[in-house]
């Protein structure tokens, strides 16, 4: 089914001198082409949001300046048939302008280039309240590396290169609410990656080559994917928003998942797409989000509407739960961990069944 959206197959820049919404750059394109040249303060957000997972375990890690105040996360979550193991959440947090910090780059962090420079944030060896977090580009892709503390004082220091194959498609696409809001937003699937994270005095290995720490004090792994959320816009005081990522193998194919809701709604433009073999399928409808606020960890069901290109039910094990309230910030956030079933169709016609692949979804009401 093809999209109604416009692609863009050349560079544009995402707003105009006069720091509007460049009308020109409003659409969807298979590799990262614009430019986000935002410019001056005021509800203006920037973030890279990574997260790499495996079958038992997973990093995420988050660098973000929301005009106001700079939030730098590490986020570790391990689990077995059994339940969840290890659990660790760390957050940095300082005021935004006139005390900000590196900048970021215009297009999406540790990618090469002008636009696509290095990023770290944070102090060479992190105490408590503090994270160190570098995004950095290596040939064949980007190089993600963190240390922290935990709650219980020990070290989690991570070191994870997330490629990128020639000719691997990804999803960038302009969310216009007018010419004041709007968002780009860059989301990568199904991304291989190697590595390892050190928690204490364990080792946990992403991907087949993971690296040293197998064996008697490691956790060896040969199926490792990376997603990316990069993000630049100006965005309403108050907003709610689903996604849901899932990459890996299943069927035969490899098989990325991107969905989105309720943020996009009106504006003539989604997140939503296919990536299969390293090829997108753009869905340009919105997709049936069904799911108990009240009860995140239930199943949930995303389906497109009128079509079988989306059927699929998602069963979390675990919520990451987040819930804000202060004088800048209310935050409630669902972010639930579990694993996809059902059924996608590519715009070629082609029949995936989807097994057991280990994302996400979320449901985040966010006054910001």
């Amino acid at each position: 089914m093809a999209t109604h959206e416009r692609e863009i197959t050349g560079p544009v820049d995402l707003c105009g001198p006069d720091g509007r919404l460049h009308r020109g750059a409003v659409g969807w394109s298979r590799t990262p082409l614009h430019r986000g040249n935002l410019r001056g303060w005021g509800r203006t957000k920037r973030w890279e949001y990574w997260c790499v997972t495996t079958p038992t375990h997973l990093l995420a890690l988050t660098v973000s300046d929301l005009d106001f105040l700079t939030l730098d996360t590490v986020y570790f979550l391990s689990w077995d048939e059994h339940g969840v193991l290890e659990d660790h959440e760390r957050t940095a947090i300082a005021p935004g302008l006139p005390l900000r910090r590196t900048a970021f780059p215009a297009g999406i962090a540790g990618s090469g280039g002008p636009d696509g420079a290095d990023l770290t944030v944070g102090p060479e060896r992190p105490g408590r309240r503090r994270v160190r977090i570098s995004i950095t580009h290596e040939p064949g892709g980007t190089r993600l590396r963190a240390r922290a503390l935990t709650a219980d004082l020990r070290p989690l220091e991570a070191d994870l290169l997330v490629a990128l194959p020639d000719g691997h498609e990804t999803l960038s696409v302009v969310v216009p609410w007018d010419d004041k809001r709007f968002q780009y937003t860059s989301k990568h699937t199904a991304r291989p990656a190697t590595g390892t994270v050190r928690l204490g005095d364990r080792t946990y290995d992403f991907g087949a080559d993971g690296g040293a720490g197998g064996g008697a004090d490691g956790d060896g792994n040969g199926d490792a994917w990376g997603v990316l959320d990069h993000g630049r816009g100006r965005w309403p005081r108050s907003l709610g928003w689903n996604w849901g990522a899932a990459s890996g193998r299943t069927d035969g194919h490899t098989v990325g998942l991107q969905f989105g809701g309720q943020w996009t709604e009106g504006t003539g433009s989604t997140e939503n797409a296919l990536c299969v073999d390293g090829r997108i399928s753009k869905i340009g409808t919105e997709l049936a989000w069904q799911y108990d606020p009240a009860d995140p960890l239930a199943p949930w069901r995303i389906t497109t509407p009128g079509s079988d290109q989306v059927d699929l039910a998602f069963v979390p094990f675990h919520d990451r739960r987040t819930r804000t309230e202060t004088g800048l910030i209310a935050n409630r956030t669902d972010q639930c961990f579990g694993h996809y079933r059902g059924t996608i169709r590519t715009d070629d016609g082609l029949r995936v069944a989807v097994d057991g692949l280990l994302g996400w979804a979320e449901d985040v009401r966010m006054r910001w």
